[in-house]
Parts: structure tokens; C-alpha cells; sequence
């Protein structure tokens, strides 16, 4: 099965080379470029990806409102990989809570960029838990708990609490399974159930969700790295 992707960012020798690497891979086709987000809001809606690849700071109007306007008019399953050219930052926090699915450095080697296409693709969240750590150490003590998603808390059930709160403190899914003595394939049981029961895309929104809700607070997500 074919990956459709478009890349979009305003240096056009940086977006033709992402589009050169991608093309070379027999499975990942680039539909479209684009050098602005309204440029790539249009090439979404004509092109119907499975996979952006997101600039952040791009004229005209910005990636984070660029995959905000993508991914509420989409009407088909589509992810948004962001690019940067830093460390995680308060542009990459905002552009994970809008729903883009995950980030890249603009620096990743040539052959790491498919791969995260690909995971993207598949529905997996790139985001390592030690990067999910930094983001909420730098970010998580600015938001203000929803009301909203606090009452959305009562949708879950006792043990799947306990997954959002394992999932936000940066634990994969065997340390899940280690902590709460449950089997591999039932944590990502109850991950796919988080997901249905909030109408999240993937495990970066319960982190976001786990800090938004206030069932896990600032500070607290020591798993014992």
C-alpha cells in the first residue's frame, strides 16, 4: 500500500530535498508540495493524504494553524508529522495539542525520515518517552485544567485512569505492563479503548489530555529513569 504524502515548508531547497529523500522509497508516493499553510490546506483537500509533513513557521498563515484547519475539515484518516529545526518548544507542544501526531528534527537522517512517515502512517505516535518528559517539564505547568476534560474523565474506567496516568509519566507500553501487572497486549487494549472512549488520535493527546483533565499534575511523571 502506497503512502500518499505532502510536504510543506517555505524554503523550497529544504521541501524538495524531504521530497527527493521520501521518493526514492517504493512505498511513499509525494503527491504535493507546499510553501504555506494555505498552500498546504489546499493540497490536502485536492490530494487527500495519508501523511503531511508539516514546517512550522511558513507565511501567510502558520503550521500549527495550517494542521488545525486540516485536521478538523479532513474527512478521511490523515496525520500531520511536524518538522522543526529545534528542540522540542512551545510551537512543537501547540502543534501536538491541535492534533498533529507527532515531530521530527529537521537534522534526522535521511533514512530515519521514511521510517517516521511510515509509523505516522501506521497510526503510531513518534514521540519517545523521554522527549514526552521534556515537553510537559517545560510546557504542562502553563495549562489550565479543563472543565471540559475533566468531565470527560468519567468516561473511563478505573484501570484505564491508570493507563492515562502510566502513558502521561512517559512509560512505554511494557513498563505499563510491569507497573500495573497486566500483559503487553491488554495495555494496548486499553490504549485503543482511551483513544475511542476520548476521541483522541494517539497516545501524545492523552498525554495532553491526562494534564488538561488534571488527573496527573506538573512534575508528576517520574517512571524511574
Amino acid at each position: 500500500m502506497t503512502i500518499r504524502v505532502v510536504v510543506a515548508d517555505d524554503q523550497a531547497l529544504v521541501r524538495r530535498g524531504f521530497a527527493m529523500i521520501l521518493r526514492i522509497n517504493a512505498d511513499i508516493e509525494v503527491v504535493a508540495e507546499a510553501g504555506t499553510g494555505l498552500e498546504a490546506i489546499e493540497a490536502a483537500r485536492l490530494q487527500r493524504p495519508d501523511v503531511v509533513l508539516m514546517d512550522i513557521r511558513m507565511p501567510e498563515m502558520d503550521g500549527l494553524e495550517a494542521t488545525s484547519r486540516i485536521l478538523q475539515e479532513a474527512d478521511w484518516p490523515v496525520r500531520v508529522l511536524i518538522l522543526t529545526t529545534f528542540e522540542p518548544d512551545e510551537y512543537v507542544y501547540e502543534a501536538l495539542r491541535v492534533g498533529a501526531s507527532a515531530f521530527v528534527l529537521k537534522d534526522i537522517p535521511p533514512e530515519q525520515l521514511a521510517v517516521a512517515v511510515r509509523t505516522v502512517a501506521e497510526g503510531g505516535a513518534l514521540l519517545a518517552p523521554s522527549i514526552t518528559r521534556r515537553l510537559i517539564d517545560q510546557f504542562a505547568g502553563r495549562r489550565v485544567v479543563s472543565s471540559a476534560a475533566s468531565g470527560r474523565v468519567a468516561r473511563l474506567t478505573d484501570r484505564e485512569r491508570e493507563v492515562v496516568i502510566a502513558v502521561a509519566r512517559g512509560a512505554s507500553n511494557s513498563e505499563i505492563a510491569e507497573q500495573l501487572f497486566i500483559g503487553a497486549a491488554t495495555v494496548k487494549s486499553h490504549v485503543s479503548s482511551i483513544l475511542a472512549k476520548l476521541g483522541l488520535r494517539d497516545r501524545i493527546q492523552i498525554v495532553i489530555f491526562a494534564y488538561e483533565s488534571g488527573l496527573i499534575e506538573a512534575g508528576d511523571h517520574d517512571v524511574g529513569h
